[in-house]
Order: C-alpha cells, then sequence, then structure tokens
C-alpha cells in the first residue's frame, strides 16, 4: 500500500480498513487516495481538534536518560515521519566497554560478572561440567578458580581475571572476541535513544500476494516490510519477530521444511502439519462479507506456548504478524508458565480466580480482530489434569516450547511430569533451542523419557528464521547464543489398526 494510503487508512477501524484493501487494489493509486480519504475525512479532523486540544502549544521535554528508559519500538503501521528524539549515543559511537559505560545499565552488569562469571584460562581448575566427549576435553590447571577482572580491550567485556591470562589465552578468545564486540554495540543500539524505523511493521497480506518463507529476506520483501539498510537494524527486529515467524515457518503451507531430500520434514509430520493446515488456510466455499454468503465459522486454532518467558511480554503487533500469515483462519494464543508474566509489571495484580476464570487468566481478545491471547501463571500439568483445554484436537491444536532445555540438567525436572500428558494428546509438538547440542540433548531426553514412544514430525536442524542477533550469558560471557537457533517437532506415537488374515 502506498504510503499516502496507509496513513489515510489509519483513521479507519480495523474491519473498514480491511475491508477497503480488497475492493482498492483493483483502482488506481489517484482513486484509491480520493476514496480512502473521503471516508476517513470527519475521523481525521475530529482526531486532530482532539489532539491539539490534548498537546496545546507545549513541546516535549528532553528525556533524561537512565537504563530504565531505553527506547521503545515504534510498532504502529503508520509512515508518518517520526518525533523528534534528543540522540544520547550516536551511531558511530557505540562501542563503550562496559565499566565505562554511558548507560548505568552496562556498568551493573560489569559489576555483576565481575561477581560470578569464572576466568576460563586452562590454569584454573574447571567450574562447570564439561559437556565435551572425553577425548576432546583440554587438560586443566591446579589454580583455584577466580573471578574475571579485566576487560578485552577489542571487545568492552570483562573475560579474564588478569591481563596475563587474556594475553596467553588471545588465540582462544578471538573465536568470540568480534561476536562480543557486535553483541556490545548492539545492546548499546538498543539504548541509544534513535528511532527503529525497521519495527514499523506490515499490516494485511493482500489476498493476491503469496508469501516467501525461504529466509528472512524474501520473507520481509514479499510481506512488504520497509527496507532495512543495516545489519544491525536486521539483528534487531529478527529478534523480536523470530517467536511468531518460526511458529508459522512451520505451520504454513508454504513451509521452507518439505519430505523432499534435506527438507527435514517427515512422513508422519507431513499428516499432522496437513490437518492443522486444513483448517489454518481454510477455503472459501462462497463466503463473504454480505448476509447471502454467510457460513458457519470453526473454532480458532490454539496454539499453547509451555513455559512462557520472554515470548509473552512481546509488543502485541509483533504476534500479529503470525495472524496475518493466516488471514482467513481464527487464531488463540495461550502462553502458559510460572514466568508468563515477566515484564509484565503493569499488568498485575492478576485477576482473581473465580468458577468462570479458574486459573487467573489474562485474557487480550483486543489484539487482532482474529487473534486472542490468554496468559496463564501456571504449570501446565497442572491445568492438564483438570481437563480445562480438553479435549485436544490434532485439527485445531499445537503446543511451541521456546527454549524449553528439556534435557538440560537445571530445568530437566520441570518437563518430567508435563512430558508425558504432552505425549498423551497426539498433536504437533514445536520446539526450539540455542545449538545443535541443546536440539541433540532434548532429543534424547524425550527418547529415553518416552521410551521411543514418539513420532519425529521434523528432524533437528537450523532454524529458517532465527534470530540473527546473539545475546549474552552475563554469568558466562564465554556463553552466547542465538534466539530459536534450531528447530525440531514431534508428538505422541500414533498406531494403525490393521486386521491380521489368520
Amino acid at each position: 500500500m502506498e504510503p499516502s494510503l496507509r496513513r489515510a487508512a489509519q483513521s479507519l477501524c480495523v474491519q473498514c480498513s480491511t475491508a477497503l484493501r480488497g475492493r482498492l487494489a483493483q483502482r488506481s493509486p489517484a482513486r484509491q487516495l480520493v476514496a480512502m480519504s473521503s471516508l476517513s475525512k470527519t475521523t481525521t479532523a475530529t482526531s486532530s481538534k482532539q489532539a491539539l486540544k490534548a498537546t496545546g502549544a507545549t513541546t516535549p521535554a528532553a528525556r533524561e536518560y537512565s537504563s530504565q528508559s531505553a527506547p521503545s519500538f515504534n510498532f504502529s503501521n503508520s509512515d508518518k515521519p517520526p518525533a523528534p528524539t534528543s540522540v544520547k549515543i550516536a551511531q558511530d559511537d557505540l562501542f563503550h566497554s562496559f565499566s565505562d559505560s554511558p548507560v548505568p545499565e552496562f556498568r551493573r552488569r560489569a559489576a555483576f560478572m565481575r561477581q560470578h562469571a569464572h576466568c576460563p584460562h586452562p590454569d584454573h581448575k574447571p567450574t562447570k561440567m564439561s559437556t565435551l566427549p572425553e577425548g576432546e576435553q583440554s587438560e586443566t590447571g591446579e589454580m583455584p578458580p577466580c573471578k574475571v577482572d579485566f576487560e578485552c580491550p577489542d571487545c568492552g567485556v570483562p573475560v579474564y581475571c588478569s591481563k596475563e591470562h587474556w594475553m596467553d589465552h588471545y588465540e582462544e578468545h578471538l573465536k568470540i572476541c568480534d561476536t562480543l564486540r557486535q553483541i556490545n554495540e548492539d545492546d548499546h543500539d538498543l539504548r541509544s535513544g534513535r528511532v527503529f524505523h525497521e519495527a514499523n511493521l506490515p499490516d494485511l497480506q493482500l489476498d493476491d500476494a503469496a508469501v516467501n518463507m525461504t529466509n528472512w529476506d524474501t520473507f520481509m520483501y514479499t510481506r512488504e516490510f520497509n527496507a532495512v539498510d543495516s545489519d544491525r537494524g536486521m539483528r534487531q527486529i529478527t529478534r523480536l519477530l523470530t517467536y511468531p515467524i518460526t511458529v508459522g515457518s512451520v505451520l504454513h503451507e508454504l513451509s521452507p521444511y518439505n519430505i523432499q531430500a534435506g527438507g527435514r520434514l517427515t512422513t508422519e509430520g507431513l499428516k499432522s502439519l496437513s490437518a492443522l493446515r486444513y483448517n489454518l488456510h481454510p477455503g472459501r466455499s462462497g463466503r463473504g462479507a454480505t448476509i447471502q454468503t454467510l457460513r458457519p465459522e470453526p473454532p480458532p486454532v490454539r496454539v499453547f506456548v509451555l513455559g512462557a518467558r520472554a515470548e509473552s511480554s512481546l509488543p502485541r503487533s509483533t504476534w500479529v504478524q503470525l495472524a496475518h500469515l493466516f488471514p482467513e483462519s481464527r487464531l488463540h494464543l495461550i502462553m502458559i508458565g510460572p514466568e508468563s508474566m515477566a515484564n509484565r509489571d503493569d499488568e498485575f495484580p492478576l485477576p482473581e480466580r473465580t468458577p468462570s476464570n479458574p486459573f487467573g487468566a489474562i485474557v487480550e481478545d483486543r489484539v487482532w480482530y482474529k487473534m486472542k491471547i490468554s496468559t496463564i501463571v501456571d504449570y501446565y500439568h497442572t491445568i492438564h489434569k483438570t481437563g480445562h483445554f480438553a479435549p485436544y484436537d490434532p485439527y485445531f491444536d499445537c503446543f511451541v516450547l521456546f527454549h524449553p532445555g528439556l534435557g538440560h540438567p537445571a530445568s530437566s525436572h520441570e518437563w518430567e511430569e508435563t512430558l508425558p500428558l504432552l505425549l498423551e494428546t497426539k498433536v504437533p509438538i514445536i520446539s526450539t533451542g540455542y545449538t545443535q547440542q541443546d536440539l541433540d540433548r532434548d532429543v534424547e531426553w524425550v527418547r529415553n523419557k518416552s521410551r521411543g514412544e514418539f513420532d519425529m514430525l521434523l528432524e533437528p536442524g537450523e532454524n529458517n528464521f532465527r534470530s540473527l542477533r546473539w545475546d549474552l550469558n552475563d554469568a558466562d560471557p564465554q556463553d552466547i547464543t542465538c534466539g530459536n537457533w534450531g528447530v525440531w517437532a514431534f508428538r505422541g506415537k500414533r498406531y494403525e489398526t490393521t486386521t491380521k488374515d489368520e
């Protein structure tokens, strides 16, 4: 849609704007603008008067800089020029050592690393168990563990206990030094005060336009994203979009995963995902907006996000991108987990548990006219045993686990009671991981706990829509990860009954 048309459409409600898009697609740009401007004239004038009364002649005061004043992404679909912003860190001055950063949060992170992170030099005794095979483990010294205190001048992150150990281990540090510097600059960019133009997300897809889900570039081009003219901007926006688009890339009928050689989709996976796609991409069958073409609507497709953490606090316009991939179906996202309200302090206290809302769910039914999001602060196995969401239908339900750590020693015990309940539903379970090793560990844990009673739907491997930005573990600066790096899918094993001739 042209920028002028998009601005005119902002004054209309969602359903009016959606209906107009199809009818205006056949008109010339000039006729489109006249038609939409005439409909929105009254609303625009009224809103402008109200805005003038509210703002008056005052100018916005300069924002004081603090670690809590990180720039918020502008997720509106408007192409209006952004309001002037006082930029605190220039784009050519993003690199700062953590200890000398102008942002207080980075100085606190440097202090946290010095208190908790250990020097990785092999002269020290190890502080954690190695995950490498016995033949590949490096020899360790007899010096006691020591906390990091020396900041590498190239990446600005506290990584070693002394300059001597840093110099002696420099060849090994070079393997991650450039990535650490990139993380440093990307984190400072988020708090630089600039306007994030790449976060202006597109609205509905035109009916005649297909989405190419081969990779990030083809997806953003065919979904009419604004051009992202820098690698850093691409890393920032994919860090947000990786959650909804990872789910969409597996469920969509134009998914990059298929049953061809190297496509990673198994025969059982094609069966399960075809059932979901039947309702995610329904045929028109004579449906329309008039009284004569009204048809009964199927129930919404339920996407259960278990163990929800950061993904539950994403801007809702980010999750709406998932709804745009399936414009003809209704979606219900259900975030479940004890940390599902993290970073959502403004929504406390939680609703009371009542007979009509037994788990105190926070329901957002105005996210999009075909999408609803519910958040429940509880463990899934507790809810499953009550039958609250039963019955489960392979045609309308699926589970998503973002970085669950199924096989990680620190978190696997939390999933032991949940896994059998998930497998007995026989619906697809999509899971992601930070690395290939993380995926393999999760697969092995599921195989051992289920005793092989599960079907692989999508072979473990790299996610086409992983985050392009790397993240740093402050408790261990050597541990750098990539959000949703890998993806795989499975479900409880299904058996087919056959007759045997005697």
